[in-house]
């Protein structure tokens, strides 16, 4: 991606790009473009979603093992 952007930025861009294509309100000679931005968008939510069920998924595995330590 060009610049750093968070998840919300990157959906936000995304439903307008799909509004946009939706709409007809880019011309053909735009709409490659708005396509490649799109799937660069898509990768990055689907790159972030990963990552944050990973931690997420490590947290309560932590959890799981604090409580069985304690019990």
């Amino acid at each position: 991606m060009k610049k750093e952007i968070n998840y919300t930025q990157a959906i936000t861009e995304l439903e307008a790009i799909v509004s946009e294509i939706e709409n007809a309100s880019i011309g053909v000679d735009e709409l490659s473009e708005k396509v490649k931005r799109a799937a660069e968008l898509i990768r990055y939510c689907r790159g972030r979603l990963t990552a944050t069920e990973k931690e997420v998924n490590s947290i309560l595995n932590n959890l799981g093992n604090d409580e069985n330590i304690q019990e």
